[in-house]
């Protein structure tokens, strides 16, 4: 552990599983609460995830965290003794194939985890107030259980897209029926899911598979845990979170949004406070970014990311550009190489139209980004009108923060579901394409940008919602003398209060 603690202190456990997508939310989740409760927290994960954790944050961030009550233990994890590369720490740069045996293999830190928290209570002389932890991590349960403390899940998602992940892994509804649509459990019959919301591997699951046996175990014990902890606002999800708290019988608190402060007021963002060199060397630098951001239009830049682990193909690719130059719209697109390419090898020109990027020069109509930009800031800016995204939780949290509608295209995971639950439930986004193979055309396109980014019609209805959604994400966190709404804060000291008492 990298450092003590005071024996009459409370302390927390947190114990996030070994994907970005994951770390974040946990990170912040675990600052939350720190501010909130002035406890102690001690993130235990593999010496690699911390690494990556620790390259995630800035330095001004690292300086918070090690003066904060934040606390990092490392866990014993060998990649190699599991038939994966050396030094594999995260999911980053995984093959599907390595993916499964990952997940099958994160169940070797149960005995690291049981030897580190006997170790937390002979150092401490009692076990931790409560240990949260991923529901990848449904063993986590019975580890709590045997040194006499309670297992709080954190699911790092929304209350929809995790409702549904839970139960079409548990039931396999699509196997009971032949058609393309079916039911899920706890869902209204009117919230139908289609055979193209489901990964590939969860289309072909019967329960016996690989993919089935890790999901299936994990999921149902995590669902033993005490409560859940849910990355959404209250007021934004009423349905997701009646499905969720029915389906788990377990009390759910929601903790969102794990952003920074500075982000959830209607300030302009200052790139001053951004590091040029978070920027790849064949990328542009952030003064330039954002200079070329000022001189747009408020509302008129599209932004397109599709999260640090995913990418479309190659063939998307081109139909993407194609649609681009169609719409005739400023753009920010932040790119890696296609489907079934390194995703940090470099860029071939050849995997968009001839000449695409200097002539969206010429016209100071363009900028691709390569492999990274400073996400949160952009959709701040006062120029970015729409998103177009992956829909993963943590893009979809940041872009609605900002009153950013959103153009779907989910590739992975439980975004189908979030980005179903974005158009039907939300009316904050349209849907362009799903996954990284799905057949797309320019003009489709086009079609799609024109409407979201358009100031009348359904476009102007799309940010009407987005920045009601935006409205509430903020009041979320206000202390109950700026707020009627608080409800963020009123959920943590709920927790805090329920597990004390347990």
């Amino acid at each position: 552990m990298d450092s003590q603690l005071h024996l009459d202190q409370h302390y927390i456990v947190v114990f996030p599983f070994m994907a970005h997508g994951h770390l974040i939310p946990f990170l912040a989740l675990a600052n939350q609460i720190h501010r909130r409760t002035g406890f102690t927290l001690i993130i235990a994960t593999t010496k690699l995830t911390l690494d990556h954790l620790r390259r995630s944050t800035s330095s001004e961030d690292d300086h918070e965290h090690s003066n904060s009550g934040i606390h990092f233990a490392e866990l014993p994890f060998s990649s190699s003794d599991h038939g994966l590369p050396d030094n594999t720490g995260t999911t980053e740069n995984l093959s599907r194939a390595q993916l499964i045996d990952f997940l099958h293999a994160s169940t070797s830190m149960e005995t690291p985890f049981r030897n580190f928290i006997h170790e937390c209570i002979g150092k401490h002389g009692r076990p931790p107030l409560c240990i949260i932890s991923d529901m990848f991590f449904g063993w986590a349960v019975d580890v709590a259980r045997s040194y006499d403390t309670v297992n709080v899940t954190f699911l790092t998602s929304g209350a929809y897209g995790s409702a549904a992940f839970i139960s079409i892994w548990n039931e396999l509804p699509h196997r009971k029926t032949e058609s393309e649509e079916f039911e899920v459990t706890g869902f209204p019959k009117r919230c139908r899911f289609h055979r193209s919301q489901l990964h590939y591997f969860l289309r072909a699951a019967d329960g016996s598979d690989s993919w089935s046996k890790f999901f299936q175990t994990q999921l149902r014990l995590s669902l033993k845990s005490h409560a859940l902890l849910c990355n959404t606002v209250e007021e934004i999800e009423p349905l997701g979170l009646q499905i969720l708290r029915d389906y788990s019988k377990r009390p759910v608190w929601c903790v969102c949004p794990l952003l920074p402060k500075a982000v959830l007021n209607d300030k302009s963002f200052s790139p001053s406070s951004l590091s040029s060199s978070s920027f790849s060397k064949e990328s542009m630098s952030a003064d330039k970014l954002f200079e070329w951001l000022d001189s747009q239009e408020p509302k008129s830049v599209l932004y397109i990311a599709f999260g640090s682990q995913n990418t479309i193909g190659a063939t998307q690719m081109m139909e993407l550009a194609i649609g681009l130059e169609k719409s005739e719209k400023p753009f920010v697109w932040v790119i890696r190489p296609p489907e079934g390419f390194d995703l940090k090898g470099e860029f071939n020109p050849e995997w968009l139209p001839e000449g695409f990027e200097e002539r969206a020069k010429e016209k100071n109509r363009g900028l691709l980004v390569r492999k990274w930009a400073p996400q949160l800031d952009i959709l701040g800016h006062k120029s970015t009108g729409a998103f177009l995204s992956h829909c993963g939780w943590n893009s979809v949290m940041e872009s609605l923060s900002q009153g950013v509608p959103i153009i779907g295209w989910p590739l992975a995971g439980e975004q189908n579901y979030n980005s179903k639950m974005l158009v039907e439930e939300m009316g904050v986004s349209v849907e362009l394409s799903r996954g990284p193979s799905g057949t797309i055309a320019g003009d489709e396109v086009k079609k799609v940008i024109d409407l979201v980014m358009a100031s009348d019609g359904q476009g102007e209805e799309l940010k009407k919602k987005a920045n009601e959604i935006k409205l509430q994400i903020r009041e979320a966190l206000k202390e109950e003398g700026e707020s009627k709404g608080s409800s963020s804060l009123k959920a943590i000291d709920a927790f805090v209060a329920s597990i004390v008492k347990k």
